[in-house]
């Protein structure tokens, strides 16, 4: 297939990285969300992520420009039956999903491959809902998505070879990142691991073993990651992570992945993260630790 023009539904902070990525790399990108006033917010934030990098000289401002060229504004589902591939990453909520999906299928001619971006939920649940369910398939990327060059590739029980090899090409060759072929099961490989990581350094903070930036700096520092597994949790959604060790919970029924009574705690408390301004720790609006 020829890839040219990729729908993205939800501006959130995946979205918004997402459609960022895509337009990087030469593609017309169909942004949508629920209203204009998030669509402009989103747009913003995608803004602000380019002058970061303007800032650091890593684009020009013709860079930057042509970037937010590609990315158009859009509150209508009917304008993606113009798009070779759909994206959707709006919260982790199977029926919110499903809702999309169904409306996609209303609109999108059947050739046209139905991609979600979960990390938790089932993708033949997610397929059932539509009338081509071999058209679907998960494509879940990783935060930050701009550098982290790998993406799972989610087969559903019924999405067919065409449709993952057309999705594999994509990831491969045109958005230049290493797909993994993943068997749909709860947390697939990446969030089921991270947040059983996640999940044990909120354990650790709990009991009292060490303050949060001294678990950040001892994993981040020892072991090379980006970020420490506290501040990781910040930026994916405290609330985002909570609900993907609660569904993995309910679907293994282990012990291991029950989530911490802090993180329960902190999303009572509104404290969520990047996305409210404070979690573990504090963040500013552009969303750099305080």
């Amino acid at each position: 297939m020829n890839f040219k023009k990729i729908g993205v539904i939800g501006g959130g902070t995946m979205g918004q990285g997402i459609a960022e990525m895509l337009a990087a790399k030469g593609l017309d990108v169909l942004l949508v969300e629920k209203t204009p006033e998030k669509l402009d917010y989103s747009y913003s934030m995608i803004e602000t992520s380019l002058d970061k990098q303007l800032e650091k000289w890593a684009i020009t401002q013709a860079e930057k420009k042509l970037i937010l060229g590609r990315i158009q504004k859009v509150t209508h589902f009917a304008e993606l039956s113009a798009c070779d591939m759909v994206i959707e990453t709006i919260i982790e909520d199977l029926e919110e999903k499903k809702k999309v999906f169904n409306q996609l299928d209303q609109v999108c001619p059947n050739n046209i491959i139905l991609a979600s971006n979960t990390s938790t939920l089932s993708l033949t649940e997610l397929a059932s809902s539509t009338m081509y369910p071999e058209r679907v398939i998960g494509m879940h990327f990783i935060y930050p998505v701009a550098k982290v060059d790998v993406v799972e590739l989610v087969r559903g029980l019924k999405t067919s070879d065409t449709t993952f090899e057309n999705t594999k090409a994509f990831v491969d060759e045109v958005v230049e990142k290493k797909g993994v072929m993943i068997y749909e099961s709860p947390g697939f490989v990446t969030s089921r691991l991270i947040c059983l990581f996640i999940n044990e350094a909120m354990h650790v903070l709990q009991e009292g073993v060490a303050s949060a930036k001294d678990i950040d700096d001892a994993m981040r520092v020892g072991y090379q990651f980006q970020y420490g597994p506290l501040e990781m949790a910040d930026r994916f959604g405290l609330d985002s992570v909570l609900a993907a060790l609660e569904r993995m919970f309910r679907e293994f029924g282990e012990l291991k992945y029950r989530p911490s009574t802090i993180l329960k705690k902190m999303v009572r408390a509104g404290q969520l993260g990047m996305k409210s301004g404070e979690g573990f720790f504090k963040y500013d609006k552009d969303g750099d630790r305080i």
